[in-house]
């Protein structure tokens, strides 16, 4: 399946006109197809690779859409109910914990990785140039650690 890891986020690249957010939905694409090991067996998996990511994009696209048409007061207030939300405040403050010691857990490549791109926004590019590794075992170090923290959230009781 990872064979078709560059392929997918080729042709999300020319989908979206984003690097970025097609090397996103190509691991949130991958994330979706290791939840669903253990399943029934995919008899296409390269077709459902690709209508999986086509999905997310789709969606993403969605919600960009939703986010542009939003009037600014909406979001102001969104934000004064998250502060007056202590229940609130207190799960994300769980969630982050629980993150946090799940990336405690990883081996410092793998950490470094996934933090330089989904703390830091580093390019794949970047990661690899940073890390001295290829742009490929930064895919596969990213992959792995969203992999293993969505595992343990869900081990821990994070996940709502």
């Amino acid at each position: 399946m990872i064979r078709y890891y560059q392929e997918l986020v080729l042709y999300l690249n020319r989908t979206l006109g984003d690097r970025q957010a097609a090397a996103d939905v190509t691991q949130e694409t991958f994330l979706r197809l290791l939840d669903r090991k253990g399943h029934e067996h995919i008899e296409q998996p390269r077709a459902f690779l690709y209508r999986t990511a086509v999905n997310l994009s789709i969606d993403m696209h969605r919600r960009a859409r939703v986010r542009r048409t939003e009037e600014l007061e909406v979001l102001d207030r969104e934000g004064v109910l998250d502060e007056r939300c202590p229940q609130e405040q207190a799960s994300r403050d769980q969630q982050l914990n629980l993150l946090q010691r799940a990336l405690g857990e990883l081996s410092e490549p793998c950490r470094q990785a996934f933090v330089l791109r989904k703390v830091d926004g580093c390019s794949h590019t970047e990661i690899a140039e940073r890390m001295g590794i290829s742009r490929d075992m930064v895919e596969k170090h990213i992959v792995n650690a969203m992999k293993h923290c969505r595992l343990r959230l869900k081990a821990w009781g994070g996940q709502r």
